[in-house]
């Protein structure tokens, strides 16, 4: 058993991939479906993700899928990877994930994001631009104080139920997030693991900018990546090709389509220039045998010092998919037996929150992860 994987926080992001032949609502239960199974193998938390006008993602609200998730799980913490905080009203955000940690206290992650639409008709019927986004560290810490009930900017106006709540918060970064993040005394979300010299940079101004806060007192680092375990190398690479297809073909039509079955994919005729970027879309991802994810895996922690790891696999094969979870499950908990319900402490899950959900007013309170 490795001792750097047993003791670093493994948990699961899904981001409701829609698939050939499966429409959008499949998509979403079968999100719901994956989070049990998350539970059940012991995974630290299971989020969603935000994507608007996108035909091949079915997750377009956040938090309403993470009520549904959280009400189908009963331990893993579930949460946003991320709601876009440009696209909504730090007030109305506030209030969502205050409803949220009422109805499931001590669960609820609020990753918060700093991305916009993915064209420019859905970032006008959204009603935002690019230029909203760079005000995110001042929707941030609105949103924040809405929270903690430290905003001024609205006088007698208060967020509730969310006022008073501990909700924890990320800051899912790239590139200056990172510098968001390090501002706020805020915990990290980061990827992905292929482009991990631009991952170590950010990292790294992470740390050096760092300043502790109520809701973090050390730097934190959850990074984000591909992780695909199957029996072959092949057929963990094959897990991979519906997705790498998806992304090429994104980018020479403009449109991001519905996964396709890696059979269909490796029999098509590509341009040149489709095969390129396939090609480049399958490299870098950590996959493989248990044995060799496993030193993978581990490298990345080493390099990194990610305090967690979020896997974020999307493929056609749903199957595939779960099989993949429970490898990785194994390799991180060798002793338990697949399926097997486990308890808080595996996996190298920290202490769980105080159950009331409201903050501890005997000293700081904490991110819903304290460091190892």
């Amino acid at each position: 058993m490795s001792s750097v994987i047993a003791s670093t926080r493994i948990s699961v992001l899904d981001r409701s991939r829609t698939r050939e032949g499966h429409d959008a609502p499949r998509a979403l239960r079968d999100t719901v479906d994956l989070a049990r199974e998350a539970e059940a193998l012991g995974f630290h938390r299971f989020w969603v993700s935000e994507h608007h006008g996108v035909p091949g993602v079915a997750g377009s609200a956040p938090t309403v899928l993470a009520a549904a998730v959280a009400a189908a799980t009963s331990t893993i913490r579930v949460g946003t990877g991320g709601v876009m905080l440009p696209n909504h009203r730090p007030l109305v955000v506030a209030e969502q994930f205050g409803v949220l940690a009422s109805l499931f206290p001590g669960r609820i992650d609020m990753g918060l994001g700093r991305s916009v639409g993915f064209t420019d008709g859905v970032r006008r019927a959204l009603g935002h631009g690019k230029e909203d986004a760079e005000d995110f560290p001042g929707r941030l810490a609105e949103l924040l104080g809405w929270i903690d009930g430290t905003q001024r900017a609205h006088p007698r106006v208060h967020a509730h139920p969310a006022e008073g709540l501990r909700i924890p918060a990320y800051v899912l970064a790239v590139g200056e997030g990172a510098s968001v993040a390090a501002a706020s005394g805020l915990p990290l979300v980061i990827g992905d693991l292929r482009g991990r010299e631009k991952v170590l940079r950010a990292i790294e101004v992470y740390r050096r900018g760092f300043r502790p806060s109520a809701r973090a007192e050390r730097p934190e680092v959850i990074v984000a990546g591909t992780v695909a375990v199957a029996g072959t190398e092949e057929e963990a690479r094959r897990l991979l090709v519906p997705e790498a297809w998806a992304m090429a073909y994104s980018r020479t039509h403009g449109e991001f389509p519905s996964l396709a079955p890696a059979e269909r994919v490796e029999s098509l005729t590509m341009t040149a220039k489709e095969r390129t970027l396939y090609e480049r879309g399958l490299d870098g991802h950590i996959h493989g045998t248990e044995d060799q994810v496993t030193g993978q895996l581990e490298r990345a922690i080493e390099e990194t010092g990610a305090d967690e790891v979020l896997v974020t696999t999307s493929t056609y094969d749903r199957e595939g998919l779960v099989d993949s979870l429970r490898r990785l499950a194994r390799i991180a908990r060798p002793q338990g037996r697949f399926g097997e319900r486990v308890p808080q402490g595996d996996l190298g899950v920290r202490q769980p929150p105080d159950p009331t959900g409201r903050t501890r007013k005997a000293g700081p309170a904490r991110s819903g992860s304290s460091g190892r």
